[in-house]
């Protein structure tokens, strides 16, 4: 009797009360018809659950006097003293400076060396020509850190080529790859000639799909080569290159574990400490596993902030983002 006008309206056979539960099961219906194109992405799926998010659950042994011959329910749990050992202890110091000096060099030299690439193949006129430098520079993303770090030893070591043939014109050697001062740089370069060629794919793939009528408008107002790739082919990629370079803040804290591994003992710890072999030899060699974990844990985290900043800032200046 004393029903008012909206609730009798939600009542009603249709409203937002009852299409809730429609839209729930339309929702399944819909993956029900298209559960041949769901059944592709699961083995995608179980990959990050098995691998990258039932892992994070290790990160307990952050808190604890982690021990793997106790486990996670068997060791003592010490609360924040690994995150104090972390700030107080001189080697990770080291470590985060050659981390940081080494991503620094590479945001600044390796990071814009394919983008580099990229436009300069791009401006090549002959296809031969440009399918035989993609073909070479692609090649070393296929060797192996440590084939790569021999054939560098035999070019740049005491014995090898570049002293040989310094020493036929009466110059003293000099070993570069044992050489702490020049370490860092030698390591860009050999992440630059590793992975330049690969890296070009993308922005290559970027630059096909920019409309040819700019180019051809802007050879009408007479712009040259140079004018085309600052106004033309740049803009055309900056969202590309914005989404790769907030992805590799996400990294910011990684430079390489195997080729830093291998070619340490030559230049030793004060040079060529990074978070990651420290994390090797204080967690896996030597046993701390709770510091190292911790280690890990704030990298991921540090990451995760420079990433959702990033992000920000890009949608912030007009970009696209990563999400």
């Amino acid at each position: 009797m004393g029903a008012t006008a909206t609730q009798i309206r939600t009542d009603r056979p249709g409203t937002v009360r009852a299409g809730r539960p429609r839209l729930t099961r339309s929702v399944w219906a819909q993956m029900w018809r298209e559960r041949w194109m769901y059944l592709f992405i699961l083995p995608g799926f179980l990959y990050f659950v098995v691998f990258r998010y039932l892992p994070l659950l290790g990160n307990v042994a952050a808190f604890q006097d982690y021990s793997p011959y106790l486990g996670f329910s068997g060791s003592a749990w010490v609360g924040l003293t690994n995150f104090v050992n972390l700030f107080t202890d001189p080697d990770v110091a080291i470590a985060l400076k050659n981390t940081l000096v080494i991503s620094l060099l590479q945001i600044v030299f390796a990071f814009p060396a394919p983008i580099l690439l990229a436009l300069l193949l791009n401006s090549i006129m002959s296809g031969r020509v440009r399918r035989f430098v993609q073909s070479v520079v692609y090649l070393p993303h296929f060797i192996g850190w440590v084939i790569l770090i021999s054939l560098w030893q035999e070019i740049l070591g005491g014995a090898g080529l570049v002293n040989q043939l310094l020493q036929s014109f009466g110059a003293g050697p000099i070993d570069w790859m044992s050489n702490p001062e020049t370490f860092k740089l030698l390591v860009v370069a050999q992440v630059i000639w590793k992975e330049i060629g690969w890296g070009t794919i993308i922005f290559l793939a970027a630059i096909t799909q920019i409309d040819p009528q700019l180019y051809e408008a802007a050879v009408v107002d007479g712009a040259n080569a140079w004018r085309r790739i600052w106004h033309v082919t740049l803009p055309g990629i900056v969202n590309v290159i914005v989404l790769l370079l907030i992805l590799r803040l996400g990294s910011v804290l990684t430079v390489g574990f195997e080729q830093i591994l291998l070619q340490q003992p030559a230049v030793g710890a004060d040079a060529a400490q990074v978070l990651d072999t420290f994390v090797y030899y204080r967690g896996v060699l030597g046993g701390d596993w709770g510091l190292s974990t911790t280690v890990g844990l704030v990298k991921g985290l540090i990451g995760t902030v420079l990433v959702i900043g990033a992000n920000r800032l890009a949608k912030r200046a007009g970009t696209g983002g990563v999400f």
